[in-house]
């Protein structure tokens, strides 16, 4: 990247779209199927994408970050996202379940190791996989680091973004009666799982929109309108307010503790300087207890994988690990 008076202009975008070569569903059990799709060259290298939320799912675009040439890569819809079933299903849809879910994807792959891709939410998703399983890891690439302790919960849904995205805030306490705010998590939830449809679908749209504002650096009214539409915003958010309830399964501190196990694993982490969602400091802890990661910070960037200078950052790092410069 080059700078150009005070904007910095990216080389690197997204490769072309691409259709996926192979298609679909694999029973994991507990009454899930997932949706999957498989793209690039069969016997490249192989990687595997971890999409955000948890409630998140993927898109076309997030076919495009790597190099279809050089790479043989896995997508999927996580439990209850997309296109997997049951639609929005948070029973049996834990950390630790996904994480086995990696697993039978690989097996079903063929692949020894593979390449571990993930943001925000699929970033924490990457570091437990890889922990569990550093042997079938071949590097990690991380974006938007969300190591799901109390303060970067905190941060989101009690007191941090709410003093940068202060008008937004009062909109997603506004669903909530003054009485329930003291913990927001759990309110939403009881409407989100609520037997009245209205109340399901308005609590879902609020969730969302509160998270499609603080994604980006500048306002994205194209990312928000998928963010509210409700196919996306039902499972993200009936989804992710039961992760953030149940401390997404984790132990506090668990995948900082745990980083020894995989610091021999090569990994690039892209955090944008102004993520409002995912602040830079889980990033840097990662670095300090990973000194063999490159951490690149795009300095004109929130946490969208859409900002231009993430997508440079992320289809560098993919290139870099396949030998191409």
């Amino acid at each position: 990247m080059m700078p150009a008076g005070n904007m910095i202009q990216y080389e690197r975008g997204l490769y072309p779209d691409i259709e996926p070569y192979e298609t679909g569903m694999l029973d994991v059990g507990d009454g899930h199927q997932l949706y999957y799709e498989r793209v690039g060259t069969p016997g490249a290298k192989p990687a595997v994408f971890l999409h955000g939320g948890p409630g998140g799912g993927m898109s076309p675009s997030h076919r495009c970050q790597w190099d279809p040439a050089l790479y043989d890569v896995l997508l999927f819809d996580q439990r209850g996202c997309g296109q997997s079933l049951p639609f929005a299903e948070i029973e049996n849809n834990d950390t630790w379940r996904i994480v086995a879910d990696i697993e039978r994807l690989r097996e079903m792959c063929g692949h020894d190791k593979w390449q571990v891709f993930g943001g925000s939410w699929g970033a924490t998703l990457a570091l437990a996989y890889a922990q569990s399983h550093p042997d079938r890891t071949s590097e990690i690439v991380l974006r938007g680091v969300f190591l799901a302790r109390q303060r970067e919960k905190g941060w989101l849904y009690r007191f941090g973004a709410s003093e940068i995205m202060a008008e937004q805030w009062d909109q997603f306490n506004a669903l909530i009666p003054e009485e329930e705010r003291g913990d927001l998590v759990k309110a939403y939830y009881t409407r989100l799982t609520s037997d009245d449809e209205a109340t399901r679908l308005a609590a879902a749209k609020e969730w969302s929109l509160w998270e499609g504002t603080v994604a980006t650096l500048l306002p994205n009214e194209g990312l928000l309108e998928e963010f509210a539409d409700p196919s996306k915003a039902v499972p993200f958010a009936r989804i992710c307010a039961r992760f953030f309830l149940e401390d997404f399964f984790l132990e506090e501190s668990q995948l900082l503790r745990d980083m020894p196990q995989i610091a021999h694993i090569p990994g690039i982490i892209v955090q944008g300087r102004h993520d409002i969602c995912t602040p830079p400091g889980s990033a840097w802890e990662i670095k300090k207890a990973w000194p063999d990661a490159q951490l690149w910070i795009v300095h004109d960037a929130g946490h969208s994988s859409t900002e231009p200078g993430i997508i440079d950052g992320l289809v560098r790092a993919t290139d870099q690990f396949a030998g191409k410069v």
